[in-house]
């Protein structure tokens, strides 16, 4: 677990992973996401609430990897309606839960009023590409949230790694999460790592929950920071790249930067 976090976590009352599922389970919700120093995780988990608890799993263990491949077409499609902030985009992926050897294939799409929809199967197979079954899940998906992907091809395009650590906040039934040695990789190898920054979201079904006021407080606010978006940008300098150059510029400063297309 991250240095500068430990003793804060440590702390926290446990819940487990059947329980945070069924009590916040959140595959529709809304999303916050900011990208801040690890040195100031401390001031932001030691202001939460007494009651807030962290996922555990195993034996005392309260921090996880995370893997995740995520697919696009040839031409960019998902990330292109993402950086030029299209109603209908998608994100597909494999995530990998490193520590049970779980594996899913998950599709985002946007939802009502701003709301991310996650859509997910077990995954088994090839993680260099999408087996039938995934790939039939992913036209359904996407048909129902009214893209036409019949003409698509989807390939590997970039693989995040992180440390993530998951809490749970009673009160709301809302989560929060950690994510902490974050690294980027293009299929190519090309990979960017950026062991002094996190990335906190919240995922609320309602708007403003205690922790974001918690982080406004603290003089942090939402970024567009994606992991997939903003790995994307930082790695390949041909894409377009202006909806997240500001976190660019603050958080990648040896990065090189996207076209602004």
């Amino acid at each position: 677990m991250t240095a500068a976090i430990d003793p804060v976590v440590a702390a926290l009352r446990p819940i487990g992973l059947d329980e945070l599922v069924e009590r916040a389970g959140l595959l529709t919700r809304l999303d916050r996401k900011y990208m801040l120093p690890v040195a100031d995780l401390p001031f932001v988990l030691g202001g939460l609430d007494d009651d807030v608890r962290v996922l555990e799993m195993g034996v005392g263990q309260r921090e996880f990897g995370y893997r995740s491949v995520y697919f696009d077409t040839p031409a960019m499609d998902g990330y292109l309606a993402a950086a030029r902030r299209r109603r209908r985009r998608f994100k597909l992926r494999i995530r990998s839960y490193l520590d049970s050897g779980q594996h899913f294939f998950e599709i985002k799409t946007r939802g009502p009023r701003g709301t991310t929809v996650k859509q997910r199967i077990p995954y088994e197979g090839d993680f260099r590409r999408l087996g039938g079954e995934a790939r039939a899940y992913a036209d359904t998906v996407l048909a129902e949230a009214g893209i036409n992907s019949g003409g698509f091809r989807f390939v590997p395009t970039l693989t995040t790694f992180y440390r993530r650590t998951t809490l749970f906040f009673p009160d709301t039934g809302s989560r929060l999460t950690v994510d902490t040695g974050l690294t980027w990789t293009l299929p190519d190898g090309t990979a960017l790592r950026t062991d002094d920054r996190a990335i906190v979201e919240t995922k609320s079904g309602r708007a403003g929950s205690g922790a974001d006021r918690l982080l406004w407080s603290l003089g942090h606010r939402p970024c567009p920071v994606s992991k997939y978006g903003t790995g994307l940008a930082a790695l390949r300098p041909e894409l377009p790249a202006n909806r997240w150059l500001p976190v660019l510029r603050r958080h990648f400063p040896t990065a090189l930067h996207g076209s602004l297309a």
